[in-house]
C-alpha cells in the first residue's frame, strides 16, 4: 500500500524537533528531519521565550519537510508545553514575547489570588491542580503589572494556537492546551468564565474551543510559495504535548479505562489516569491531581512532577565546570552509587529554577536531616531514587481517585534512555513498567492527523498502530528487591510534608 505522508511540529521546553511520520494504513514510520535548540531567556529579572526565532525553526522545518517529500505532505500539526501565551490585538499582532512559565513573577501569586478567591472554589470551576506556573497566576500577574498587552488585548492564546494560526490564519483555542490554564471548566465544557469576573480579568478575549482532529484550513500563501507544501492542511493534534503522549499509550486497555497509568517523561514527568470522565472532588483536590483534556473525548487524571530537569540541570552545571559529562557518563555514576541513602521532594520550590542543582540537592540533605550526598554520583542517586518513589506514590493516589488497581506503569518519552530509573520506578511500585515509544508526543500529534484524514476511525485504531510499528522498541521491566524500597518509603515519606 503507498504510503502518506504527515508532519508533527514537536516543540519542547529545551528543543523541537520536526517528525515525518509516513502511514501504510497499518504501520506509521517516524523521521527527523529537522531539529532545533530552545529554553528560556533571562531579560530583565525574567524569563522569556524566543518567539520569533521558534517561528523562525518552524518555517525551516517545513522547507526541511518540502525537500524530503515534495508537495506530498498531507498535513501539519504543533504540540507544544502547556500554561503559557500570548495576546494578539483586534489588528491581529502579537503584543509581547510569551513569558516563560519559570518567570519568578508568580512566586506568591497563589497566596495572593487565594484572598480573592479560595483555593477550594477555584479548583470547583476547574478541576486543576494547584501550581505557580498555571496561567491563571500568570494572568494575574499580568494584571497586578498593569500589563499593558492585557489591557489592549483582543485574544488570548496559548503558545500551539499561536503557531497554527501562523500557519493557517485562522485563529483558534485547541481544547487539550486550554485546560491546562487553571480558568477552564472541564465539566462545563467552557472557560471558567464566572472565576475570570471574579479575578477581575476580561473574559470576552478568550474564545470558543476547537477538538484536536479540527482542520483549520491549508498554509498561509506565503508558506505555500516559501515552503512549496501547497496540499498540506492545518491539524489540531492534541497540542499540549502531554495530550498527544499519552494518546500514542499503546495500551490495548478501552480508551478511558484506569487499570493502567502513563508516565510522560521528560523534563517535566506528567504522570496519571486516562478518564472518560472529569473527575473534580475532595479526593482529587487533596491529592492536588489535575483534570486536563485528552484526545477522543478523554480526560487526563495527573499530576506534574519535576522529571528529568533535575539531571539535565545537574549535567549542566558540572559541564559549565569542565567535567564533560555525557549521558552514558551519568549512568556510570548513578550505577557506583549507594542507592537508598538519601531523598529529595522532586517538587520543591528549591529545584524550580536554581542557579546549581547539585548545590541545592545538598541543601535539602542539610536541611532535612539525611546524609549529604558526597559525589556526584551519589547526587544523581539521590535524584533518580526520589524520582521512583515519588511515582510509587502518585500510582498510591491514582488508585485511590479510580478505585481500581494499577498493574502496569506505561512510560513513554526520551527519559525512557534512563534504564536506572525505569527499573527503580518498577521496584518502588511494585508493579511492571513498560517503555516506549520513545517519540511519544511527535506519534500521537500525527496519529491524530491520520484521523482527520479518515485513514483511522478511533484512538483505539491508532494505539494498535503503535503497537505494531514499536513493538520492537518496547521494554518491560519487573519488579525486584521490593521490600528494600518498601523499608525505604517512609523515610522519603518524612522528608517533606505532603
Amino acid at each position: 500500500m503507498a504510503k502518506t505522508s504527515y508532519l508533527a511540529v514537536d516543540m519542547g521546553a529545551s528543543s523541537g524537533r520536526h517528525i515525518l511520520g509516513q502511514f501504510d494504513g497499518e504501520r506509521i514510520e517516524l523521521e527527523e528531519i529537522y531539529r532545533y535548540v530552545n529554553g528560556p531567556i533571562e531579560m530583565n529579572d525574567g524569563y522569556y521565550w524566543d518567539f520569533p526565532g521558534l517561528w523562525a525553526n518552524v518555517r525551516e522545518g517545513l522547507m526541511a519537510a518540502a525537500r524530503r517529500c515534495g508537495d506530498t505532505i498531507k498535513s501539519v500539526g504543533v504540540d507544544t508545553w502547556g500554561v503559557d501565551y500570548a495576546y494578539l490585538d483586534k489588528n491581529g499582532q502579537i503584543l509581547a514575547n510569551p513569558h516563560c512559565y519559570r518567570d519568578p513573577r508568580t512566586d506568591g501569586a497563589m497566596e495572593r489570588a487565594f484572598e480573592t478567591v479560595s483555593r477550594e472554589e477555584i479548583f470547583e470551576h476547574t478541576g486543576l491542580q494547584f501550581i505557580q506556573i498555571n496561567s491563571l497566576y500568570q494572568l494575574l500577574a499580568d494584571r497586578w503589572a498593569g500589563s499593558v498587552p492585557l489591557a489592549n488585548a483582543d485574544r488570548f492564546m496559548m503558545i500551539p494556537d499561536l503557531f497554527h494560526w501562523l500557519l493557517s490564519g485562522v485563529a483558534s483555542n485547541e481544547f487539550t492546551d486550554s485546560t491546562t490554564t487553571q480558568i477552564y471548566d472541564p465539566r462545563k465544557g467552557e472557560w471558567a468564565y464566572e472565576l475570570l469576573k471574579k479575578f477581575d480579568l476580561p473574559t470576552d478575549i478568550f474564545k470558543p474551543v476547537s477538538q484536536p482532529g479540527t482542520v483549520l484550513g491549508g498554509l498561509r500563501p506565503s508558506l505555500v510559495k516559501e515552503s512549496g507544501l501547497a496540499s498540506a492542511k492545518v491539524v489540531l493534534p492534541g497540542s499540549h504535548d502531554t495530550a498527544s503522549a499519552v494518546m500514542a499509550v499503546p495500551t490495548a486497555s478501552a480508551s478511558g479505562t484506569a487499570d493502567w497509568a502513563y508516565i510522560s517523561l521528560g523534563t517535566w514527568a506528567l504522570m496519571g489516569i486516562e478518564s472518560a470522565v472529569p473527575i473534580v472532588n475532595d479526593v482529587v483536590s487533596a491529592f492536588n491531581f489535575t483534570n486536563e483534556g485528552g484526545v477522543g473525548g478523554t480526560t487526563r487524571i495527573l499530576k506534574n512532577i519535576c522529571g528529568m530537569w533535575l539531571l539535565q540541570e545537574c549535567r549542566r552545571v558540572w559541564n559549565q565546570q569542565g567535567k564533560g559529562y555525557d549521558w552514558e557518563d551519568m549512568n556510570r555514576l548513578t550505577d557506583g552509587a549507594v542507592a537508598l541513602r538519601s531523598f529529595i521532594n522532586p517538587d520543591a520550590r528549591d529545584f524550580l529554577t536554581p542557579t546549581d542543582m547539585p548545590e541545592a540537592i545538598r541543601a535539602y540533605a542539610v536541611r532535612t536531616g539525611q546524609p549529604v550526598p558526597d559525589d556526584d554520583g551519589a547526587i544523581l542517586r539521590t535524584a533518580l531514587d526520589s524520582l521512583a518513589m515519588k511515582f510509587r506514590q502518585v500510582k498510591t493516589m491514582c488508585e485511590k481517585i479510580s478505585g481500581q488497581t494499577i498493574n502496569t506503569i506505561h512510560i513513554v518519552g526520551g527519559g525512557i534512555r534512563n534504564k536506572h530509573l525505569c527499573q527503580a520506578t518498577a521496584d518502588a511500585a511494585g508493579c511492571c513498567v513498560v517503555t516506549g515509544p520513545i517519540e511519544a508526543t511527535a506519534l500521537g500529534n500525527l496519529l491524530v492527523q491520520v484521523i482527520a484524514s479518515g485513514e483511522l476511525n478511533s484512538m483505539s485504531d491508532a494505539r494498535a498502530v503503535v503497537r505494531a510499528s514499536f513493538a520492537g522498541e518496547m521494554t518491560t521491566y519487573y519488579p525486584h528487591d521490593t521490600q528494600r524500597w518498601d523499608d525505604a518509603y517512609e523515610r522519603f515519606l518524612s522528608c517533606f510534608e505532603l
